[in-house]
């Protein structure tokens, strides 16, 4: 599947790069790949790990962390600050995350624009109690939730000192409010407001665009028509505040499509991202891969592929790298 070209507009966006400058490609470092990485040290830009994984003041984990870092630079991805709850912050949350960040110095730190944390009453007399639901919720994409994301964004780069990195969301239900605005409004206000930088996550655009196609009942071409959705997605956002490109595969359950992070990556993202690299030029890129991991080298042949399409961008005319 190809890519639509970008209009004149789109690609007057497009910083222009060269091999020796393009941004670097990584892969998503996950327990059963430490001792064979760290024994090959493959050539990555980056690797990235989870946040929370890491949080444990010493131990074997750390130790890992510690060793990659010194040869990879690392990025850092949470999943559980839910920069969108509320109720804040939670204290501890990101006091372990601020030492995480002093102890390894990494390149990039990220997270979702989702909530997770809550006040709940279990009994009609006792005290709310703060309560995290451990997943990535959607939230309305409304003037209250932006002042609420705003807010809570602020505070951890104020502590953190360095702009944070904000994810978009694969949600599988959204909020009917007569205030909301388009998510690509909703994100360039959020990084017009607070400073941060957006985490672009091609996958999620493409699995949001196939079950928006599927609720609707219309779900004819649908591949075609979700890729073309996420493309004007990411025509639509400030090409400036876009740090980090995320690619990873999904699930196709027939009746709704799952981000799960299981799969090499689709030749929709694929198509998204080949876009994306023609309208904005080349982004810092994860491989993201977290469940039914496969062999290292599947993720280093996903990796070589990012990088082979950012180095056709680079060279419109060069023949499209072989998959």
């Amino acid at each position: 599947m190809n890519a639509k070209a970008p209009s004149s507009k789109a690609a007057a966006r497009r910083a222009p790069t060269d091999a020796a400058t393009a941004p670097a490609v990584g892969i998503g470092l996950r327990q059963p790949h430490y001792a064979e990485f760290a024994e090959r040290r493959p050539a990555l830009g980056f690797v990235e790990v989870h946040s929370e994984n890491f949080f444990a003041a010493g131990g074997a984990a750390l130790a890992v962390l510690r060793g990659v870092r010194a040869s990879h630079a690392v990025s850092l991805h949470g999943v559980g600050l839910a920069l969108g709850s509320a109720v804040g912050i939670d204290d501890w949350h990101l006091d372990k995350l601020c030492a995480l960040v002093d102890a390894i110095e990494p390149v990039r730190v990220s997270d979702h624009a989702c909530f997770a944390r809550a006040a709940w009453r279990p009994e009609a007399s006792a005290r709310p109690e703060l309560v995290h639901a451990s997943d990535l919720l959607p939230i309305a994409f409304t003037p209250a939730s932006l002042d609420i994301l705003c807010d809570n964004v602020d505070r951890v780069q104020q502590r953190l000192r360095r702009p944070l990195l904000v994810e978009n969301l694969s949600a599988y239900l959204s909020f009917d409010a007569a205030d909301a605005m388009p998510e690509t409004d909703f994100l360039a206000t959020l990084a017009r407001r607070s400073g941060c930088g957006l985490l672009l996550d091609l996958n999620n655009l493409v699995v949001n665009a196939i079950n928006e196609a599927r609720a609707s009942g219309d779900a004819h071409d649908e591949t075609r028509r979700a890729v073309e959705a996420a493309c004007r997605f990411v025509d639509a956002l400030p090409a400036a505040s876009i740090g980090e490109i995320h690619l990873a595969g999904h699930c196709d359950t027939a009746s709704l499509v799952i981000d799960d992070h299981g799969s090499r990556t689709s030749e929709a993202v694929w198509a998204v991202y080949a876009h994306t690299l023609a309208c904005i030029g080349a982004r810092p890129t994860l491989i993201e891969w977290d469940t039914d991991l496969p062999a290292l080298d599947v993720l280093l042949d996903e990796a070589a592929h990012a990088t082979a399409l950012i180095g056709e961008a680079a060279a419109p005319d060069a023949r499209r790298a072989p998959r």
